[in-house]
């Protein structure tokens, strides 16, 4: 795409600054990285609302700082009926002319993760790196006529499919935590266990294993051989792992093959505000130094696993070591956690009834996951196509 292809984003957008001055606008909210509005988490109490900025539908927010925050930016197009407030921090702008362009098509070009390089490059600051309003309108973008960013209508389809099978997915995970209830929890008192269960610790059920990175002097170790877990993986999955960002080359999975988690392992981040989230290994992969996984002696131990440690999640945090800010939870004590070993007859049965829902539940994921490649196919479709072959 050359030079003059390109528009300057400045020319569409003007920033917006209305205060929520007679406090009308209650509905308090936040921007994440993963680009959605989100109910706000912050601590109000004897805070001025009325600095507050209203945030109106089909307009823009994001957090010009871009520390700690990797390649990604905080932004998001508001798209609900009422008004809504953000914090002060946050810079709120709109399109100028909609029958020129989008916000839709606009918040597509905001989500592709070039787009996500290109503002921390142009960040500037010491203590905290700033994405400004300057640079923000020094965005250069190729602008299609209105009727050619029907690739808007394309991507939102494939949300659609996206959010029908997480809905699926939610009922499925509902009916296999009422049967773990139904047989581990409800009525169980771990002082008078039924017989043949016993309390032990989480090295009963398989060796643990504490991930690594390869080196940063080894680039020929990286590659897509073998997925390569980190925590940032987990906002991709539910129950089981589908893929991961970066992945190991044969070389590399080779050097850390003492690392190696079979399918079926259970995978738990045990380091930082991530600790205590959970998954079933889907395929053999390698994690990094932040989590400790269990290779279970029998297949059928996974599921049990997996909805017990999830119910542990503020206790693992309770038992880290460390600061509040970075707690950690080393292999020595993960392994050592106690927990209600029931007999294998009460676990085989658990795992034959739950693995007609598993099968489901891994069919869907996977549809999920090839939904999302066709997103960002899309997504990578606005940087490389001319202005004038959208929608083509």
């Amino acid at each position: 795409m050359n030079k003059g292809e390109m528009k300057r984003l400045g020319d569409y957008i003007r920033e917006v600054d209305v205060r929520n001055r007679d406090l009308e606008v209650t509905k308090l909210l936040g921007v994440s990285i993963s680009k959605e509005f989100m109910p706000s988490i912050a601590n109000t109490i004897g805070t001025d609302m009325s600095s507050y900025k209203v945030v109106e539908p089909r307009q823009f927010a994001y957090g010009p700082v871009t520390s700690r925050n990797g390649d990604k930016v905080s932004i998001a197009l508001y798209k609900n009926d009422e008004k809504a407030i953000v914090s002060q921090a946050y810079t709120i702008f709109e399109v100028k002319n909609k029958q020129e362009l989008l916000p839709e098509f606009l918040m597509l070009w905001f989500r592709r993760p070039e787009f996500g390089r290109y503002a921390r490059f142009k960040s500037h600051g010491s203590a905290r790196e700033i994405f400004s309003w300057e640079e923000m309108c020094d965005v250069e973008l190729p602008i299609p006529s209105i009727g050619q960013q029907k690739i808007v209508s394309e991507y939102e389809a494939i949300t659609r499919r996206i959010h029908l099978n997480e809905q699926i997915i939610n009922k499925l995970e509902e009916t296999a935590q009422a049967l773990y209830r139904k047989m581990f929890v409800d009525g169980i008192d771990k002082e008078n266990l039924p017989e043949g269960w016993r309390m032990g610790v989480i090295s009963d059920f398989g060796d643990v294993i504490t991930g690594k990175t390869p080196s940063s002097n080894a680039p020929e170790d990286f590659g897509m051989d073998m997925p390569f877990i980190t925590p940032g993986d987990f906002q991709y999955y539910s129950k089981f792992s589908i893929g991961s960002e970066r992945g190991l080359s044969a070389i590399g999975y080779k050097r850390l093959s003492n690392k190696i988690l079979p399918e079926g392992s259970v995978i738990v981040t045990c380091i930082g505000s991530d600790m205590g989230k959970v998954v079933i290994a889907s395929e053999r992969c390698i994690t990094n130094q932040q989590m400790n996984s269990i290779i279970v002696k029998e297949n059928f131990y996974s599921d049990y696993l997996y909805y017990y440690l999830s119910s542990m999640k503020e206790k693992l945090k309770g038992m880290a070591l460390g600061s509040s800010t970075m707690p950690l939870l080393n292999k020595s004590d993960f392994e050592k956690i106690a927990i209600v070993i029931p007999a294998k007859s009460s676990l085989y049965a658990f795992d034959t009834k739950v693995s007609s829902v598993n099968k489901l539940l891994r069919l869907h994921f996977k549809e999920i996951y090839k939904l999302q490649e066709l997103q960002s196919l899309l997504l990578a479709k606005m940087g490389q196509q001319k202005a004038n072959e959208y929608g083509q």
